[in-house]
């Protein structure tokens, strides 16, 4: 079993920056692949950016050049740099984790366990 805890959302300009982070409980952290999906109002789940259990990154083409994902096995936490936000991404961010195969880390159902999710807000 693996506990997720998002932090670091929270309201912002456009073209400002926040940093989210997502601390897993467990042994096993450096075997899953964490994902970050966000969520708008209204709208389906989408990929944001994930990492393989060998730190391989991926991420959504929305987002490339402005977001970071990272991750520090010894402290079992994973970070989502954004910067240049702006209000398109606005929503409810949820860190994921699972041990997901190369072909599925963009898919929202191939992954077991899930954070309570965090707010970010871009102001225009």
């Amino acid at each position: 079993q693996v506990q997720l805890v998002e932090s670091g959302g929270g309201l912002v300009q456009a073209g400002g920056s926040l940093r989210l982070s997502c601390a897993a409980s467990g042994r096993t952290f450096s075997s899953y692949a964490m994902g970050w999906f966000r969520q708008a109002p209204g709208k389906e789940r989408e990929f944001v950016a994930a990492s393989s259990w060998s730190g391989r990154t991926y991420y959504a083409d929305s987002v490339k050049g402005r977001f970071t994902l990272s991750r520090d096995n010894a402290k079992n936490t994973v970070y989502l740099q954004m910067n240049s936000l702006n209000p398109e991404d606005t929503a409810v961010y949820y860190c994921a984790a699972g041990q997901v195969y190369y072909s599925g880390i963009q898919r929202k159902n191939d992954y077991d366990y899930w954070g309570q999710g965090t707010q970010v807000t871009v102001s225009s």
